[in-house]
Parts: structure tokens; C-alpha cells; sequence
């Protein structure tokens, strides 16, 4: 038998079970990984808690839970060239990356994604780079932030917002609360409270204007930004529950999947790093949820298995 978080119903973390489930094995074109870490997203505790949000992702009924994943390929099925057992791994899954076990089939088609895990690397960071590192990267294409660019981030503190920060590579301004300041300070932001007047306190910090911004939680930012004079080419949004007319609305799907890659070598080489705020073990996934849905995680949780 194996394990895997399964809901039956959609609703908050008290829907996810962990339970025994018969082992997957891969056959012919497959593999079978054996998953060590997964890294959570809002997206997985939408897709939980809203049919709305899952039929988004073609997903109608009971499912799996998760979407971000690391491990070692353990079965590899015949036909099978580009993976070999005891290959580490990591990559994306829609929904199922929460259990001892996932079996793909071999070439992947997306949404399912997987890249071998870079030396140096290990499993809890590797689990949390997929979905954040390739939404990162689509924000800030999406708006061609380069170093003479002064660069307002919304949510610079959560799972994709520490990756925006460190890739930008430019001047970058960070909203968050005021107790995660150091923590932005550490990462090269230069940190600012969010809500009622961020477009004061930014006309303050950069006197000269800002020249871009993404917004990743909401359109506070957005707005801020449009208020201040930036070009609506030169903002994006990957959460927004409203579009703004010229903003980029964007996400991991439009990203370039080289990009993962790319990143993944920075953080290899320690050029980027990626904070782990919490740790779970598997029987304590709906604290782990509960913390992620929570919105005030400084990092990403990671769940091991």
C-alpha cells in the first residue's frame, strides 16, 4: 500500500485525507516517482475549496491534492530513455504531488512537468521552485524588467514573490507587513507597507518613480502603479479577481519551462535563494494548508513524505 492526500468534497484543509491507497506501479512508457517532498501553492487549497477554481483546471469531482513535487524516479516502465531509476527529480503534477507515489507517462505533456533535480539541490527546495520559479519568471517577462529599472513588487514575501525579488535584477521595491522588513531587506528589496497610501510611501522610497511592477496578490499594486504613471505594458498581475485594461494577466502557464531550469541553476549555484518557511510531515497536512491559506507565510511550506 502507499499513501496519498485525497478530498472527497470541496472545502477547507478538513477535506484532505491521508489515505492508504493501492501502490502505483509504472507500465509500459511510464515512471514511477518516489515523491520525498511537496511544496504548497494557493492554487492547491483553491482547487480544494472551490469547484469554481477546479473546473478552471478541468477538475469536476474528488481528487488528488497538490501540484509541485521532488523525488527519485523508482520504476521506470519499457520504452522509457529520458529517466532512469534513482534519477532525482522535480516538477508538476495538476493535482495528486501530495503521496508516497506518482506515476507519469513518458513524454510528459503539460500541465505535467518534470526536470532532473540540479546537484546541490535538495528535495524540500527543489519541491518549492516549479510552480513559484515559472510564475516569477512569466511576471517579469511579461513586463521586461531590466537593471535600470526600478521595480514595485506586491507580495514580496510569499512563494513567488521571494523568487521576483531576486530575479528581477534591478531596483526593486517590496510591499509586505511591516514584520517581515528584514526578512526583504535580507533578499535585496527594499521593503514598503502595503495598504491605504502605498502610492505615498513609494513616491517617498523612489523619488525619481518607478518604472514597472507586478502585482502578485491582488491589484493593490497594480493600481498603485497605474497611479503613479507606469505604462500599463509595464505591469503585470498573476492573481487579480478583476482584469485591468492594458495590465498583463499572467501566471505559470505562460512562462517559458527553460525558465525552471535556469532558475534552478541559480539557486544550485546560490545565486538565488529559496526560504523555507515550515516544514510538514505528510499527517499534518491540513496544518500545513491551513498555514499556507493563511497568507502571512514569509517563504514557502514544504510537506515531506
Amino acid at each position: 500500500m502507499s499513501r496519498a492526500v485525497l478530498r472527497d468534497a470541496f472545502g477547507g484543509p478538513e477535506v484532505l485525507q491521508v489515505r492508504e491507497v493501492p501502490e502505483p506501479h509504472a507500465g509500459p512508457g511510464e515512471i514511477r516517482v518516489a515523491v520525498r517532498a511537496a511544496g504548497l501553492n494557493p492554487m492547491d487549497w483553491q482547487i480544494a475549496g472551490s469547484a469554481r477554481h477546479a473546473a478552471m483546471f478541468g477538475i469536476t469531482g474528488p481528487s488528488g491534492f497538490g501540484c509541485d513535487l521532488a523525488g527519485v524516479v523508482d520504476e521506470v516502465g519499457q520504452g522509457v530513455t529520458e529517466f532512469a531509476p534513482g534519477d532525482r527529480v522535480y516538477g508538476g503534477v495538476l493535482v495528486g504531488a501530495v503521496a508516497d507515489h506518482v506515476v507519469l507517462r513518458v513524454p510528459l505533456a503539460p500541465p505535467n512537468l518534470l526536470r532532473h533535480t540540479p546537484d546541490g539541490i535538495d528535495d524540500a527546495t527543489a519541491a518549492a521552485l516549479p510552480t513559484p520559479g515559472l510564475t516569477a519568471a512569466a511576471a517579469l517577462d511579461a513586463i521586461r524588467v531590466g537593471p535600470s529599472d526600478t521595480v514595485l513588487v506586491g507580495g514580496a514575501a510569499g512563494g513567488v514573490g521571494v523568487l521576483a525579488v531576486q530575479l528581477a535584477g534591478a531596483t526593486v521595491i517590496g510591499t509586505g507587513s511591516p514584520g517581515t522588513f528584514d526578512f526583504l531587506e535580507r533578499l535585496g528589496a527594499v521593503p514598503v507597507t502595503y495598504g491605504a497610501g502605498l502610492a505615498d510611501r513609494v513616491r517617498a522610497l523612489a523619488p525619481d518613480g518607478i518604472t514597472a511592477a507586478t502585482d502578485l496578490h491582488g491589484t493593490e499594486t497594480a493600481e498603485t502603479a497605474l497611479a503613479l504613471g507606469v505604462p500599463p505594458a509595464r505591469i503585470s498581475t498573476i492573481a487579480a479577481d478583476r482584469q485591468l485594461p492594458g495590465v498583463h494577466a499572467t501566471g505559470a502557464f505562460a512562462a517559458d519551462p527553460a525558465a525552471l531550469e535556469r532558475i534552478a541553476d541559480l539557486v544550485a549555484a546560490g545565486a538565488v535563494t529559496v526560504p523555507i518557511a515550515e516544514s510538514f510531515p505528510l499527517d499534518r497536512i491540513r496544518e500545513a494548508v491551513a498555514l499556507q491559506a493563511g497568507g502571512h507565510v514569509h517563504g514557502k511550506i514544504v510537506v515531506t513524505l
